[in-house]
């Protein structure tokens, strides 16, 4: 009888196992970042005033993925005997981020030179709306408003319609990924210098930076769109999208569509600048020719042509799509369902979600005991 051997399970990539952070934000911009650092390892814990994160109620698809593999500690910091759980967690933490407007952290004890008196190494990362100074420090705000006033807003993304948004609160996320990405180096830097950081950032800037990156920061001499790049209704109401940018696009379009609509042959839409140019011919000539059939019509005509064209599906349909099983990327946790980090690294296991949405609370008493008997706490 022969023996199999069968092959070990590839362990999963956890680049910051080991990491501990002390998440003191709420809603999304803060929270997202730390769950990126979460999906990777860090071990996160969430500090909650008694009535929870305000997400739980006001956004709760969101909170139950933003809250995934995290651990959830109730403080009421504006209360006294609060303080020396505070200064427990600041010395176990490598990394505390707060998203409240200047000035607040340091009225609940949690603000940087505070922690700081606990842990010399400590990375500190405040996550406002318009930074730590300057004129608009203390403005109110929200995604919709960063978006606006970091130029977001400037520019319509279709033809003969004003500006709109996204129903992603892009600037968040923006605040958000770059949040972690300077954590990073920070803790990056740490290594090697061993000195703490303070990480002023803005989720206006953080907009701003995103999108002068696209226009730049004069104004553009040509702001007209490239036509076939768009959102289009079809036949049964759908909406799908073309993005015919480059020319080989358009093309391989032009070469499948010509027949049927003749205009599209037109001399004028030869060359990109040339669609650029006659955008306002060419916009609705696509909008009426989109509207010849259905979504799933266009899908078949389209598949394995040269064109880049998909539906308008919402999340709960896109995790259901043959690509997406396909290549395992929703999670089952706890009879709920997620999408982990999207990276695969060789050798190793995918990022996963450890747990799903801690309760509000859940841990407080288990961690806070631990704090006090000064062992390592570990992750969900």
């Amino acid at each position: 009888m022969t023996n199999t051997i069968s092959p070990a399970t590839p362990a999963v990539w956890k680049p910051l196992e080991g990491v501990r952070v002390a998440d003191f934000s709420v809603l999304f911009p803060g929270p997202l970042a730390t769950t990126l650092l979460a999906d990777l390892g860090a071990d996160v814990v969430k500090i909650e005033p008694p009535t929870g994160d305000p997400a739980r109620t006001m956004l709760p698809e969101l909170f139950t993925s933003t809250a995934r593999s995290k651990r959830s500690v109730v403080l009421d910091l504006k209360s006294p005997a609060a303080r020396e759980e505070v200064a427990r967690i600041a010395a176990w933490a490598d990394i505390a981020i707060e998203g409240f407007r200047p000035g607040v952290a340091d009225r609940l004890g949690i603000g940087y030179e505070q922690l700081l008196a606990f842990n010399p190494r400590l990375i500190y990362c405040s996550l406002s709306g318009y930074g730590q100074d300057g004129p608009w420090r203390d403005r109110p705000g929200h995604d919709l408003n960063y978006l606006a006033a970091g130029g977001a807003l400037a520019y319509s993304a279709m033809y003969g319609r004003a500006p709109g948004r996204s129903s992603l609160p892009l600037g968040d996320i923006c605040g958000g990924a770059i949040a972690a990405s300077t954590i990073l180096a920070a803790l990056r830097e740490r290594d090697r210098t061993h000195a703490p950081a303070r990480l002023d950032l803005s989720v206006f800037e953080a907009t701003l930076y995103c999108a002068t990156l696209r226009h730049g920061t004069t104004e553009p001499e040509d702001t007209s769109l490239f036509p076939g790049n768009d959102i289009y209704e079809t036949r049964d109401g759908k909406l799908v999208t073309l993005a015919l940018v480059e020319e080989h696009f358009w093309r391989a379009f032009r070469e499948l569509l010509g027949r049927e609509q003749p205009a599209l042959r037109d001399a004028r839409f030869d060359t990109m600048h040339g669609r650029r140019q006659h955008g306002q011919e060419l916009g609705p000539l696509l909008e009426q020719l989109l509207r010849s059939r259905t979504a799933q019509g266009w899908a078949e005509l389209l598949a394995g042509s040269d064109v880049p064209f998909e539906i308008c599906v919402s999340p709960a349909q896109a995790v259901k799509s043959a690509h997406v099983v396909a290549r395992g990327r929703v999670v089952d946790v706890d009879r709920q369902a997620f999408v982990p980090l999207p990276v695969t690294v060789d050798g190793m296991a995918r990022p996963t979600v450890r747990a799903a949405a801690p309760k509000v609370g859940e841990h407080t008493q288990a961690f806070l005991a631990e704090l006090r008997q000064g062992h390592r706490t570990s992750n969900p």
